[in-house]
Order: C-alpha cells, then sequence, then structure tokens
C-alpha cells in the first residue's frame, strides 16, 4: 500500500470513530459532539482548565467557551481562578453536573466495555497509536508555514 492510500483510509477510518460518537451524542440530544467531548473530560473528577481541554481533545477555543458558559449557566459546572494564572480558569462538575454526565456516559462507558474486551494488547495499541499521533503532529507544524 502506498502512502496516499494509506493515508486515506486512516482518514475515513478515523472519521468513522468520531461519527460514532457523534451519533452517540445526536442520541442523547446533545447539542453537539463537542459538548459530548467536553462531558467526557470533566467527568473523571479532576479539575481542568479550558486550556488543557481545548489542547487535550482539538476543541477550538471559543467553542469550548462557549459550550463550558452553557454549562456554568445550567450550574453543571463551577469555574475558579486557576492560581498565579490571570486569564486562565479551572472547570470542574458540580454534583448536579456528574449527575448529568453519569446520565450521558453511563450507557457510552458500558458500550466502550465491550469494544475494548476484544481489543488484544490495548496498551501497545495506545502506545502505537500516540506515537503514531506525534508524528502527525509534524504535519500541523508545517500548515503553520504555508
Amino acid at each position: 500500500m502506498d502512502e496516499r492510500i494509506f493515508f486515506y483510509r486512516l482518514g475515513k477510518l478515523v472519521y468513522q470513530i468520531d461519527g460514532a460518537y457523534e451519533e452517540y451524542g445526536k442520541g442523547c440530544k446533545l447539542a453537539s459532539a463537542n459538548l459530548l467531548w467536553i462531558l467526557y473530560a470533566l467527568n473523571d473528577g479532576e479539575r481542568h482548565s479550558q486550556k488543557q481541554i481545548c489542547d487535550d481533545w482539538a476543541i477550538p477555543r471559543s467553542t469550548a467557551n462557549t459550550i463550558i458558559k452553557d454549562l456554568e449557566s445550567k450550574s453543571y459546572v463551577a469555574l475558579s481562578q486557576i492560581k498565579g494564572e490571570r486569564r486562565e480558569l479551572s472547570v470542574s462538575l458540580t454534583p448536579r453536573g456528574k449527575a448529568y454526565a453519569d446520565g450521558v456516559l453511563s450507557d457510552l462507558y458500558q458500550r466502550e466495555k465491550a469494544v475494548y474486551s476484544e481489543i488484544e494488547a490495548p496498551e501497545e495499541f495506545l502506545d502505537a497509536l500516540q506515537n503514531f499521533a506525534a508524528k502527525m503532529q509534524t504535519i500541523a507544524a508545517k500548515g503553520d508555514n504555508v
């Protein structure tokens, strides 16, 4: 297989995976797949900065800010200043937000568990994917020079 076919097939697979999550989100009546990913990120029990969420999940800052402000207006998240940072806020789920996120994500976690059980050597799979993703960052870096 040559590189064009490889990256063509890779692109299709990546979007099929992303599409599966987007369809799940639509089934939950979520406004966007980005909302699903933000809930997913926040539901790990940790505090996250908006910047960290954007960087980790490749969500545009303006999109994340709009979603987080909406979640805040519904009392699903709390924002707090990060010590030593003037402009960066920490985002965490409130108890109400945790219940909302659990309601949205609990079935998804069960579906993921079923898929996970079929993956041979999941750590090796993720390590290889992470290495590949790091190499792919060179494509983005090159795009900055165009």
